[in-house]
């Protein structure tokens, strides 16, 4: 079961020129096959003047749909640079379609590599990237006077707090990484010295900003 994934903060895209060919970057988050090739079908049609329209995709809980495509560029010098850098940033469930207007330069097969290759890593740190981690939601009970000690835990460990309920006690809806809950519920029994109650709610995904670190060649 998947617990952890990296992928795009959201869809976009990224133009960028290399001896006056254009290279733009398309990115999207698709959940299968069937919305990757639309969404190459989508960018083949929008940009059906372009000499080329190159595609990759890493798609699944174990990245077994890969896709790598030149569209008319010399084998290998593409699609494959391209779907290198998605699988090199451990990315999950993204479509690229890298679009190229001929500048009437020919870059030869390494630059050719480099530009596609580039054409994605550059959309990417655009775009921003974020980390997905499956959470439960810990419905945490307590009386007045423990909010500040539970306040202050849950803030020094960056535990997130989506919810709070003042009635005749406090409680404190807050997001924990499922391999963690059992260690946090622990810690907080003894940290209030058992004076608090907790109910499970519902596991999702919850995605935070990631750092981009893409190495450009």
């Amino acid at each position: 079961m998947l617990t952890h994934y990296i992928t795009l903060k959201s869809d976009g895209e990224h133009e960028i020129e290399i001896k006056k060919s254009r290279f733009i970057c398309q990115l999207a988050r698709v959940d299968n096959e069937a919305a990757a090739q639309a969404f190459i079908a989508a960018c083949k049609k929008k940009h059906y003047k372009a000499n080329h329209n190159c595609s990759a995709y890493v798609i699944g809980e174990q990245d077994e749909h890969q896709h790598a495509h030149d569209d008319g560029e010399p084998a290998g010098t593409a699609g494959v640079p391209m779907l290198e850098v998605l699988r090199r940033q451990h990315l999950k469930n993204v479509v690229a379609v890298t679009t190229r207007y001929f500048g009437g330069t020919k870059l030869g097969a390494g630059g050719l590599i480099r530009a596609y290759s580039n054409s994605v890593s550059q959309a990417i740190d655009v775009i921003g990237l974020v980390e997905g981690r499956l959470q439960q939601a810990l419905a945490i009970t307590i009386g007045y006077p423990q909010i500040g000690a539970l306040e202050h835990y849950l803030t020094q460990h960056a535990i997130t707090i989506t919810d709070t309920s003042y009635l005749a006690n406090v409680t404190f809806t807050a997001m924990v990484d499922d391999n963690e809950l059992v260690a946090v519920k622990d810690t907080i029994v003894e940290l209030l010295n058992g004076q608090v109650t907790f109910e499970l709610g519902a596991q999702q995904f919850f995605e935070t900003p990631l750092k981009n670190t893409t190495d450009h060649n």
